[in-house]
C-alpha cells in the first residue's frame, strides 16, 4: 500500500537525515524508480523534503528538522489514530506504520494520539434481529473526546425501562457493537456498559480518569459480550460432533459453539447454547447426519418429535 511506504519513506529521512533512493529501495524493498516516485510525492504534498544533486547527493529534510509529517493539527491526529485503532479500518500493515508515525510526532500530540487508537474498538457481530439503525448516536463525539483526554464525566442515562438517573463515570473506551453504540466506563459499582443512544446528558469535569494499569478495551468487551451472550441464551446442549462437520457447526453457531476434546471415537464434543429447547432443536435438525445430542433429555426429545414428523408427511 502506497500510503504505507510514504509513512515509512519519512520515517526514514528522520532518522538518517539524508537517503538516497537506492537506499530506499533496498529499505522497503523495492525498486529504484518507485523508490523515486515515492521521494517526489512527498515533495508534490507539501512534506519539507528536497534532492542534493551531484557526489554524495541525496534526499534531506529542509534544515535538516524533523517534522510532524504534514503539519497535522491535534484533531487530525486524533481522527488518524481513532481510524486506526478500529480493528475492522486499517489493515495491520497501516496499523503498524501509523505505531511507528507516533515517534515522529510532536510532543503534546504523542499522549492524544496512542490514547485515540485504543479508545475504540468495533465488534461486528449485532445482538437480536431488530431494526438497524445506523446513526450515530448524539452524544458519540463528547463521550469519545472524554475517553482520548481521560477526564471524568457527569452522566445522564435512561434506562431500558424508561428510568433516568444522573452519575460521574470514568469512560474507558467505546464499542461499535454492529450497528449499536456502546460506553465502557468504571463506575463506583464497578465496571459498568452504556447504550450511547440512552444516553440523555454529557459534562466533562477536570477531574482525571482512573484507568485500570492493565485495562485493554479489546479483551474487558470480549468478557462483557460473553456474559451478555451467556444471559441471552441460557440453554446449553450437550453433544458429539463429527470432525468434518465442525466447520458447518461453527458457521452455523457461531459465538454460542464450545468446543471441547475428542471422543474415543474420534468424534468432537461441543456445547451450543440457545434460548428455547424446540427452536434449538429446530436450529440442529439438519445437522443430524453429524450431530448426535447427548443432553438435555428435552432437546432430544423434540428431534424424535421432528424425525417421526418428517417421516409422517414424507416417509
Amino acid at each position: 500500500m502506497r500510503t504505507d511506504r510514504l509513512v515509512a519513506v519519512l520515517l526514514l529521512l528522520q532518522r538518517r537525515q539524508q537517503v538516497t533512493a537506492a537506499e530506499v529501495a533496498r529499505e522497503l524493498e523495492v525498486s529504484e524508480r518507485t523508490a523515486r516516485r515515492d521521494l517526489d510525492a512527498l515533495a508534490t504534498a507539501g512534506v519539507p523534503v528536497y534532492s542534493v544533486q551531484g557526489r554524495g547527493g541525496g534526499w534531506r529534510l529542509v534544515g535538516g528538522a524533523r517534522t510532524d509529517l504534514s503539519g497535522l493539527t491535534a484533531g487530525e491526529v486524533r481522527a488518524l489514530f481513532l481510524l486506526a485503532g478500529q480493528a475492522s479500518a486499517a489493515t495491520p500493515t497501516v496499523k503498524a506504520a501509523l505505531r511507528k508515525l507516533v515517534r515522529a510526532l510532536p510532543e503534546p500530540f504523542r499522549a492524544q494520539a496512542e490514547a485515540a487508537a485504543s479508545s475504540l474498538v468495533t465488534d461486528p457481530q449485532r445482538w437480536g434481529a431488530g431494526r438497524i439503525e445506523h446513526r450515530s448516536p448524539p452524544f458519540l463525539d463528547a463521550l469519545q473526546d472524554a475517553v482520548i483526554r481521560g477526564v471524568q464525566v457527569r452522566l445522564g442515562y435512561v434506562d431500558r425501562t424508561g428510568t433516568g438517573t444522573e452519575r460521574t463515570v470514568h469512560p474507558l473506551g467505546i464499542v461499535a457493537k454492529g450497528p449499536s453504540w456502546y460506553l465502557v466506563a468504571a463506575t463506583g459499582a464497578g465496571r459498568r456498559t452504556f447504550r450511547i443512544d440512552r444516553v440523555s446528558s454529557v459534562a466533562p469535569t477536570d477531574e482525571p480518569v482512573h484507568r485500570p494499569e492493565d485495562f485493554d478495551l479489546a479483551e474487558s468487551w470480549r468478557e462483557i459480550a460473553d456474559g451478555i451472550d451467556r444471559r441471552r441464551t441460557p440453554l446449553e446442549v450437550q453433544a458429539v460432533c463429527a470432525p468434518e462437520a465442525m466447520g458447518r457447526l461453527r458457521l452455523a453457531f457461531g459465538e454460542r459453539l464450545d468446543v471441547g476434546g475428542a471422543t474415543p471415537d474420534g468424534r468432537v464434543e461441543v456445547v451450543i447454547r440457545g434460548r428455547d429447547e424446540y427452536v434449538l432443536a429446530g436450529e440442529l435438525a439438519w445437522l443430524v447426519e453429524w450431530l448426535e445430542v447427548t443432553g438435555p433429555p428435552g432437546v432430544r426429545d423434540h428431534l424424535a418429535a421432528l424425525g417421526a414428523a418428517l417421516v409422517r408427511r414424507y416417509g
